[in-house]
């Protein structure tokens, strides 16, 4: 069959439906390095801006693929949905080629958030578009980490077909456990270094955890916000901004302490709010409730270790804040930071279980994965190994620019994830036999009933190494 690829990059979709025996006819990406990336990969040069693109011009295709831009929809982004001025149009662009070609099949992939997005209005209104023009749809959250691929990276897929969904079957996880030093080379030739200010920030922090109380205390289960450790600023019932607004306000918070405990006193009255931390001194009235139980569990945690923390707070001062926020995020395993995946994150240093690699998200390279225990080792992963994560490793070209690569990779559907997907939406026969051989069909304890609905380890829950 004949397939479409909106929205292209470095061609996700293209791999998978072509592994299958299926034929691009047209693909479009905005991106003009991503354009020359594609047609030397693939031998079909893509348009660009799909909405320049007259549908005409759009041969007849069965299958239409599409991993519509997610900025709109992101947590991370604004979320103004269908409303943002850059991005927000791009579906119904996908909805008119859809309108014109009437393909048999579609799949499409985007953030989990999108089906929350305005209270679930968003999500709804997709899914009653595609129906209104005859298709059957349905839709389910899937990650590679549940296929074997080392990468947690929960995405939404939908599928629509205008010849029904009886015999579909979402792909089920299987029983093989990831492990990303299967991805990773053992000496990379385009490795790129931690700078020396990030190890010693690590180094700092691992003195931090290597001072924390031994099992049975497990590791907090929250983020360790250093800032708190110290404070006393109000934040249950009002805020600092509110407090600054009137002089018996801006009096009683000269009492108290700032980030890492500094007296207010000490500080300028003009430079009060600069004393607190980034997120103590927004414009609101009242904090969510979410940080107020941040702040708590932190200040808490400070007078249970406040002797050793007191000792240990000079050394993280140097750093940005940023580096001053740690998320160790899984229940348990060696308390060595340098033995587990790593990445800065605005929110902070996130640690992790090294069975899988955090998402690869589309924002800078700062925040790749990082990797390695000896001084030769602690370094970012490569881009070849980032492919290898969204199962794009028989690409042959990829970016020259690391910003494009890590951009590009952190944009792309996975290839494992989207072939099975494809083989149960066109093959399912075939699908099904793969799947049966692929994976164990008995449980534990004898049993071939198998799980009918996928489940997604949440980014913030607890796993144990």
């Amino acid at each position: 069959m004949e397939f479409v690829d909106l929205f292209a990059g470095l061609g996700g979709f293209h791999l998978a439906l072509s592994e299958l025996g299926h034929n691009c006819v047209f693909a479009s990406e905005i991106n003009e390095k991503l354009r020359d990336l594609y047609e030397k990969n693939f031998g079909i040069r893509p348009k660009g801006d799909i909405r320049e693109v007259p549908i005409e011009c759009i041969p007849r295709h069965d299958i239409l693929c599409a991993g519509f831009p997610c900025q709109p929809f992101s947590k991370a982004g604004d979320q103004l949905g269908f409303n943002c001025p850059r991005w927000g149009d791009l579906f119904d662009f996908v909805l008119k080629v859809v309108a014109h070609h009437q393909p048999t099949y579609l799949i499409l992939e985007n953030v989990p958030n999108i089906e929350k997005h305005d209270e679930g209005r968003t999500f709804k209104a997709i899914l009653a578009k595609l129906r209104s023009e005859g298709y059957d749809v349905d839709r389910r959250r899937l990650s590679p980490h549940q296929f074997g691929i080392p990468q947690i990276r929960d995405r939404i897929f939908i599928v629509g077909s205008r010849n029904g969904l009886d015999r579909f079957c979402w792909p089920e996880p299987t029983n093989v456990k990831p492990d990303l030093r299967t991805i990773l080379d053992e000496a990379p030739e385009d490795v790129r270094e931690l700078p020396p200010h990030y190890i010693e920030c690590l180094d700092v922090w691992q003195e931090f955890v290597k001072q924390y109380p031994s099992l049975p205390v497990r590791m907090p289960s929250f983020p360790i916000w250093s800032m708190e450790f110290g404070a006393t600023y109000e934040y249950e019932h009002t805020t600092p901004h509110e407090m600054m607004k009137t002089k018996a306000g801006r009096a009683r918070l000269r009492e108290q302490r700032g980030s890492h405990g500094v007296p207010l006193a000490d500080v300028p009255e003009n430079k009060i709010l600069d004393a607190l931390p980034s997120y103590a001194k927004k414009p609101q009235k009242r904090f969510p409730r979410w940080k107020i139980r941040y702040i708590k569990q932190n200040r808490d945690l400070y007078q249970e270790l406040k002797p050793w923390i007191d000792e240990w707070i000079p050394k993280i001062l140097p750093f940005p804040s940023s580096l001053q926020k740690l998320e160790w995020n899984f229940k348990e395993g060696e308390r060595d930071i340098w033995k587990h995946v790593l990445q800065f994150r605005a929110s902070g240093i996130r640690v992790k279980c090294p069975t899988t690699a955090p998402s690869l998200i589309a924002m800078t390279t700062t925040q790749v994965p990082i990797v390695g225990e000896t001084k030769e080792e602690k370094r970012y992963m490569t881009k070849r190994e980032c492919a290898r994560l969204q199962s794009l490793d028989s690409l042959k070209h990829l970016p020259a620019s690391d910003h494009l690569a890590y951009k590009a990779l952190g944009n792309a559907v996975n290839v494992k994830v989207v072939r099975m997907i494809a083989e149960q939406l066109l093959h399912p026969t075939v699908a099904q036999v793969h799947m049966s051989l692929f994976d164990n069909p008995a449980g534990d304890d004898g049993s071939t009933d198998r799980l009918g609905v996928a489940t997604v380890e949440s980014p913030t829950e607890k796993v144990v190494c």
